[in-house]
């Protein structure tokens, strides 16, 4: 909203108003807005949740320090929400498709991951809204954002292509196809010009048909992503502040990649697809940062307040969302490779408990506990700490935990950057 006034106030040829029209300003003040929101308004709300008695219900599971935070309020991602929605309405373009879907996205997850935690809340029911509930959700928004990639004139890419020299055949340019194409192509590392398009997959049907069905397969791949995605974060909220941290990460990533592929020039340094109009998801990431940063403000151990599925459940789905809109999905396997492996974890322990138990009559465990972080706060030290220290074996503390999650993060988003430069 304060987007198109001051672009009113541009046409009065006022000084400053053309402030707006920079990617970086309004980035900065939506992060700005989202930092202060989540922060400060952020703590009515937990007392609000506290006052209406909002309480985590919390199941024994023998782990250090757990049943101290029955009764903390849950339901804080609202906070997050609220502090990504309102900035994005003052500072985003509304009539960007980029910045409608990322909207949507995240009050179609927010209202999805809401739903379970009032049933949990208001029934007492640790299990909240039944799974195949999530998935129609996951699924649901999946197939809307792969259908509109699909069918909107605005979402469209410049291809890449390499210009070498003939004497030494080394890239000495890199120009774009024009004029602007609609194809399902993506970015991958480890290959030549860091492209690939879904229809090479499809190019054995005949060339009536090869660019629907490549598109068909994009959709699929585009709804295996944003519930993977969701439901990692989900499973990864599981200790204070490390689905938020870790999402964080994720966040500064993709925006630097969001601002990158939306501008020409950085483009072809890096060799990557230009994609027109993206340059406003970076307006919205950067209030997604601001808000996470300011909800850990109280999500950090000890926590005072936890996002519950409200959060969880959104923070992977925006996520997928927006790696998906940039034409970055095949990166993510790298880039949230937190999110996944705590998915991997607990599909492993349930399958090989249940094969086990078939073929022995005794269900067996690969870990102590999943997902994957309760293994370690569950069993004891590891790697170096067991080689080096003389100390009987003890549980990782939760902080410790945290902590060396996101060290993980952070190298994941470093060797994803270099990955791109890898051919």
């Amino acid at each position: 909203m304060l987007y198109y006034l001051f672009q009113l106030l541009g046409n009065a040829d006022l000084p400053g108003a053309r402030l707006m029209d920079y990617i970086t300003f309004r980035s900065g003040i939506a992060f700005i807005l989202s930092l202060f929101i989540a922060t400060f308004i952020g703590r009515r709300i937990i007392d609000r949740l506290q006052k209406m008695q909002v309480g985590e219900i919390i199941r024994d599971l023998g782990l250090e320090g757990q049943m101290k935070k029955t009764g903390t309020p849950t339901m804080g991602g609202i906070i997050i929400i609220i502090a990504i929605i309102i900035p994005c309405l003052l500072m985003g373009n509304l009539s960007n498709v980029y910045m409608i879907l990322m909207i949507i996205s995240t009050l179609w997850l927010g209202t999805l991951g809401f739903l379970d935690d009032y049933i949990k809340v208001a029934r007492h029911d640790k299990e909240g809204l039944k799974g195949k509930f999530k998935i129609v959700g996951q699924v649901g928004l999946g197939l809307m954002v792969g259908l509109t990639m699909y069918l909107s004139p605005d979402i469209v890419i410049r291809e890449n292509s390499e210009v070498k020299s003939v004497e030494t055949n080394q890239v000495i340019d890199v120009v774009y196809e024009t004029p602007d194409v609609k194809t399902p192509a993506t970015t991958i590392p480890f290959v030549k010009n860091n492209n690939f398009n879904y229809t090479m997959l499809t190019e054995w049907m005949g060339d009536d048909v090869a660019v629907t069905a490549g598109w068909i397969v994009f959709i699929i791949v585009t709804i295996f992503i944003v519930t993977a995605t969701s439901n990692g974060a989900n499973l990864t909220d599981g200790l204070d502040g490390l689905a938020t941290g870790t999402s964080a990460i994720i966040g500064v990533a993709l925006a630097v990649m969001a601002y990158l592929g939306s501008n020409v020039i950085y483009s072809s340094y890096l060799n990557i697809m230009y994609v027109p109009g993206s340059a406003e998801l970076v307006v919205y990431m950067a209030a997604f940062i601001g808000a996470l940063i300011g909800f850990l403000w109280y999500n950090a151990y000890p926590a005072q307040v936890f996002m519950g599925d409200t959060g969880s459940l959104t923070l992977g789905g925006v996520i997928s969302v927006f790696a998906i809109l940039t034409h970055k999905e095949l990166l993510l396997p790298l880039l949230c490779a937190i999110f996944y492996i705590e998915d991997l974890s607990v599909i492993l322990q349930v399958a090989f408990f249940k094969y086990t138990r078939k073929r022995t009559g005794t269900g067996r465990r690969i870990f102590r506990m999943t997902p994957l972080h309760h293994h370690f706060q569950k069993g004891p030290e590891a790697g170096i700490d067991a080689i080096f220290s003389r100390r009987p074996s003890t549980a990782v503390p939760e902080s410790k935990i945290v902590i060396r999650f996101w060290i993980i993060g952070i190298l994941l988003a470093a060797f994803t950057f270099v990955t791109l430069k890898l051919r």
